[in-house]
């Protein structure tokens, strides 16, 4: 169900890799891409730095607690996002960083470009994060001007309002799924993602899941240097649904599972609605899904 591409081929841009990449965003809105600037090793580095940060006394998580702030920058614990309102709140643990704009520049009051909060341990997370940051999306920014270029656009067509990204990196822990879950209870419950394109990088254990055109629930996985790539909400408007926004969920196994997903998004003000529909802007859309899913911010 999942098409597979080479990055390079996707960096080209032949006409049969863009025929392909443009059915598989219209029509599956899931693939995965191989071979890009991020190796297998280096991807491991990140997810061993990741799961150290879990593993680490709950006390020291409680640091860099992202409910103290009331942005999305930091540790969230267990239970501190619900993005099903018809499920119950997800049993993982995340820790999100992203992108920072200097204090008194424009937008910079605002949560999605809040400072990051680094924890002390363990010994170089923010350093090995924070580059990974820089490449994923310069990987990001390769695969969306395919996209654009498989949509008969220029391959610039997205750039220029990529240049103050909401771009947001994620470390997901899952724990093994708990003897009390039930079937409201999920790693992470059925939803489509907020923003435009999604990177993500996974140890390989099992867990992910798509929901099919057949409405039947289909396993993604893929080894460490191998990205899944999906599509947003954004992106599905900003389309006009020439790409899809697919449903997809991690309900748990009896292994506890890294991922790390990028969320790629355009700058604050950038006007996502279809030609000729009332303006949809980007920051606003992501600000409110946002206060919908992160339980500290809905009580604020």
């Amino acid at each position: 169900m999942i098409p597979e591409f080479d990055f390079a081929d996707i960096e080209k841009g032949t006409p049969e890799t863009l025929s392909e990449l443009s059915k598989a965003a219209r029509e599956v809105g899931f693939l995965t891409v191989t071979n890009t600037p991020i190796t297998p090793a280096r991807m491991g580095l990140v997810l061993a730095m990741y799961r150290a940060f879990f593993e680490l006394p709950e006390d020291q998580k409680q640091r860099v607690n992202m409910a103290v702030t009331g942005a999305n920058r930091g540790w969230g614990a267990p239970k501190s996002e619900q993005v099903d309102p018809n499920a119950n709140p997800d049993y993982k643990e995340v820790y999100d960083s992203g992108f920072a704009l200097p204090e008194g520049a424009d937008f910079s009051d605002l949560a999605v470009y809040a400072p990051n909060r680094w924890p002390d341990l363990p010994e170089g997370f923010e350093t090995v994060i924070s580059a990974y940051y820089r490449d994923a999306m310069a990987v990001a920014r390769v695969l969306l001007r395919g996209l654009a270029n498989a949509l008969g656009q220029d391959d610039g067509y997205f750039d220029q309002h990529f240049d103050r990204p909401m771009a947001l990196l994620r470390g997901n822990y899952y724990p093994e799924r708990p003897d009390w879950a039930g079937e409201k209870d999920f790693g992470i419950a059925a939803h489509t993602d907020y923003g435009c394109l999604t990177l993500l990088g996974t140890d390989g254990v099992a867990g992910l899941e798509v929901l099919s055109g057949d409405d039947t629930w289909v396993p993604v996985t893929a080894k460490p240097g191998t990205f899944v790539i999906n599509f947003g909400e954004m992106l599905e408007f900003w389309t006009e649904g020439q790409v899809k926004a697919t449903l997809h969920r991690v309900k748990g196994t009896s292994q506890t599972r890294i991922s790390v997903p990028l969320f790629f998004n355009p700058n604050y003000e950038t006007n996502v609605a279809p030609e000729g529909s009332d303006p949809i802007i980007a920051g606003e859309h992501l600000g409110k899904r946002f206060a919908e899913t992160y339980l500290h911010m809905k009580a604020s």
